[in-house]
């Protein structure tokens, strides 16, 4: 079965950069599109980024122009490159595979926590 194992989050002020990182286990990683997921206090989880496995992205407004993802199909591995984080941006934030901008495997990772003070 599919294993999603999220790393990287931490506290950080409003304008400073995290790198998140997923580990993918349990299938062949090439064959999904992957994307990034957040959930903060009392919200919906929301997709804010995916990544083909050709390399093409896809972003949510509200990160657009601020957050990259990227992968590493040899590595089983998807990245979100988080800059000029706002305290907006505090979620947990969980990696899935995605289709038709929903997820695709049932269970998620534990997810790791974002919190950016202002």
């Amino acid at each position: 079965q599919v294993q999603l194992v999220e790393s990287g989050g931490g506290l950080v002020q409003a304008g400073g950069s995290l790198r998140l990182s997923c580990a993918f286990s349990g299938s062949i990683f090439s064959d999904f599109t992957m994307g990034w997921f957040r959930q903060a206090p009392g919200k919906q989880r929301e997709l804010v980024a995916a990544i083909t496995n050709g390399g093409s992205t896809n972003y949510a407004g509200s990160v657009k122009g601020r957050f990259t993802i990227s992968r590493d199909n040899a590595k089983n591995m998807v990245y979100l490159q988080m800059n000029s984080l706002e305290p907006e941006d505090t979620a947990v934030y969980y990696c899935n595979a995605v289709r038709n901008g929903q997820r695709i495997f049932a269970s998620w990772g534990q997810g790791t926590q974002v919190t950016v003070s202002s």
